[in-house]
């Protein structure tokens, strides 16, 4: 086993507290507390997530599991009236310090949506858009970024003969595909995914699948999704939320198999959620 799990006084599991015999944390989250208006979404939240690991985030709709997600590149501040306390650190620095680089830090921890968003153009300009926004320019360059990072989310061999034609014309399971490829064209460390199969056909989920287990191993992979078998399929590591905390957090095989906390064994069990 990798962690430990500590008990508190009344022999209950002290989520907040667990240990970890390998500290290679890329990002953690220290009394992490989220308000949209005067609703807490997020309530004391601690949890780290490790470097090349797969982390599932589950739990019933309106826990928090999206909110958490977004709070990892900051796209809440774009959310009228929301309100954030505590730390979220990328690599031991708070991404929310005032003097923290936004852009800097949105480039190092990629985004994939539930719903496929490539942009309105061919799916060459979806993969170079993003270096081109950080000054790379020539062409030659642009190619080599181009094909390596199609052949990254396994998707080139599809494209290759078609890079001038619009990405709308792409199946569902391929416009997430090239999301995925115009995410790591700028180089991120961590990937978050919220729901990223939640609109796919069930091939289309096992290749995107396929894909997430392979990119962890030059990669950080932070998901979130209410499928609880695709979570125990993918996963190294599974994170249980529950009306805005964190329940319990540890290894997906513990987390499915001896679930430490009775609400945990409820909602996996389907008793409710």
């Amino acid at each position: 086993m990798v962690f430990k799990i500590k008990k508190n006084n009344n022999n209950e599991i002290d989520h907040q507290n667990q240990e970890f015999s390998n500290n290679e944390y890329v990002i953690e989250c220290k009394n992490l507390n989220l308000w949209y208006e005067d609703t807490q979404a997020l309530i004391n939240i601690n949890i780290e997530f490790r470097k090349n690991k797969v982390s599932s985030i589950i739990g019933p709709s309106g826990c928090g599991k999206s909110t958490l997600l977004r709070c990892l590149n900051r796209m809440n501040d774009v959310i009228e009236g929301c309100k954030i306390e505590g730390e979220v650190l990328f690599n031991g620095k708070n991404l929310y310090a005032s003097n923290a680089d936004i852009r800097l830090n949105r480039k190092k921890i990629g985004m994939i949506f539930q719903k496929p968003n490539p942009f309105p153009m061919s799916i060459y300009d979806n993969i170079t858009y993003g270096p081109k926004i950080h000054r790379v320019l020539d062409k030659d360059i642009l190619d080599k970024i181009s094909e390596k990072n199609l052949k990254r989310a396994v998707i080139w061999d599809e494209v290759k003969d078609r890079l001038d034609e619009s990405a709308m014309g792409l199946s569902g399971g391929q416009q997430q595909r090239l999301c995925i490829a115009r995410a790591l064209a700028v180089e991120p460390e961590i990937l978050l995914m919220d729901e990223p199969t939640a609109s796919l056909d069930p091939i289309a989920t096992q290749k995107i699948e396929e894909l997430i287990l392979d990119l962890k191993k030059e990669w950080t992979v932070i998901i979130v999704t209410h499928n609880m078998q695709q979570a125990a399929r993918i996963s190294d590591y599974t994170c249980f939320m529950y009306l805005g905390e964190l329940i319990e957090f540890g290894e997906t095989t513990q987390i499915f198999e001896n679930p430490q906390k009775k609400l945990t064994e409820n909602y996996i069990t389907g008793r409710f959620g």
